[in-house]
C-alpha cells in the first residue's frame, strides 16, 4: 500500500492506493470461472461409451470455479442419465476420446508415482477432484468438490463419469468403474 500525501487549498488529503502483490485477488483473476454446459453423444466434445447407463443426448453442465487463495470448486449437473443409480465422476489429465481410456488417470494435484494409482494416500478426494452422484427418478444428479489447490494449467483436460461411487480402501482407492462417459473441460 502507497500512502500519498497532499495539499489542495486548505484541505490536505489522505489517498490510499492499494497494490496487488500476486496472491488472493490477483490469482483469482489469472484462473478465470469455466461454465460449460454439454449434450452427450459420440464425439467431442461429450462422448458417451455407454448409451444404456448414458444416452445419447443426455447433458451435463460443468463449472470451475476459483475460490478465495488457492482454493478451487468443481460443480457437476447432469440430467438424462439412468435413474437412480451412483455414479462416480472424476477430472482426469487428458481431453476425451473415442474410447474411455483416451483421458488416462485421474487428475492429482500430488502425484502418485505409480500408475494406476489406488493408494489412498494419493488416490483420494483431497489429492483429487471426486464428484461421485446419485441420480433422482428423473435421470437427474448433482455434485460438489472443494479442493484446497489449483489445476494446473494444461495438465487437466475432462471430467469422466464412471458406472459407481468411488472406493476408498488401500489396493482400490480412487476406483470407480467402467467409464461411462467424458466431457473436455478447459481447465
Amino acid at each position: 500500500m502507497v500512502k500519498i500525501w497532499g495539499t489542495v487549498g486548505a484541505i490536505t488529503s489522505l489517498v490510499l492506493v492499494a497494490s496487488c502483490s500476486g496472491t488472493g485477488a490477483a490469482k483469482d483473476h489469472a484462473a478465470p470461472t469455466i461454465d460449460k454446459s454439454y449434450v452427450f453423444g459420440s464425439a467431442a466434445p461429450a462422448w458417451t461409451y455407454d448409451a444404456a447407463q448414458v444416452p445419447a443426448g443426455s447433458r451435463a453442465k460443468v463449472v470451475v470455479t476459483p475460490l478465495s487463495g488457492d482454493r478451487t470448486q468443481v460443480n457437476l449437473e447432469v440430467s438424462g442419465l439412468q435413474a437412480n443409480r451412483p455414479y462416480g465422476a472424476h477430472v482426469h489429465v487428458k481431453p476425451c476420446g473415442a474410447t474411455g481410456d483416451a483421458a488416462g488417470p485421474h487428475y492429482q494435484n500430488t502425484k502418485d508415482p505409480v500408475t494406476p494409482s489406488v493408494d489412498p494416500k494419493y488416490a483420494n478426494p483431497k489429492n483429487e477432484v471426486w464428484l461421485d452422484l446419485t441420480t433422482d427418478g428423473s435421470g437427474n444428479g448433482s455434485a460438489h468438490s472443494v479442493v484446497d489447490w489449483r489445476v494446473r494449467p494444461g495438465q487437466a483436460g475432462s471430467i469422466v463419469i464412471h458406472k459407481e461411487h468411488t472406493q476408498t480402501h488401500a489396493g482400490h482407492a480412487g476406483t470407480a468403474g467402467a467409464r461411462l462417459a467424458c466431457v473436455d473441460v478447459p481447465f
